[in-house]
């Protein structure tokens, strides 16, 4: 038991090691800002919250990313989330982060994410802005 217990905290050390927190602004048809917190080394959950400019155009979106390729000065990734508000339905985001500075803490981003509706409409939601990475613990 005793041994058990002491793998499963060493298994949550390391994911918490991995970890770190992540704000964006993403400008688009369907402006957003997005919150996320990196789990390991290629898993981004992220939470965002869009609207026009009235708050009762508010929608919120969750999706799930995975980083394919990550380099010093750029990330790619992919995903599967999904929008309720003013457009609901289900959005595969892809998209592309780029820290071109020498500390990489700050950063740009494009994305593409078809948002496929549940009420049989469509759309594809491109967008750019910035990103901000707070310091790993």
């Amino acid at each position: 038991m005793k041994k058990t217990l002491l793998i499963a905290l060493f298994g949550l050390f390391t994911i918490s090691a991995y970890s770190q927190t992540t704000v964006s602004f993403h400008q688009s048809n369907l402006p957003f800002i997005g919150v996320n917190y990196q789990f390991g080394e290629r898993f981004i959950p992220e939470f965002r919250i869009g609207t026009d400019q009235f708050f009762e155009d508010i929608s919120l979106e969750l999706a799930g990313n995975y980083i394919f390729k990550s380099e010093e000065r750029y990330e790619f990734y992919a995903g599967l989330g999904v929008r309720v508000g003013s457009f609901d339905g289900l959005v595969v985001p892809v998209g592309l982060n780029i820290y071109p500075f020498e500390q990489k803490d700050f950063g740009f981003h494009i994305e593409g994410a078809p948002i496929i509706g549940f009420n049989d409409n469509s759309l594809f939601r491109g967008s750019f802005g910035i990103r901000y990475r707070f310091a790993k613990n």
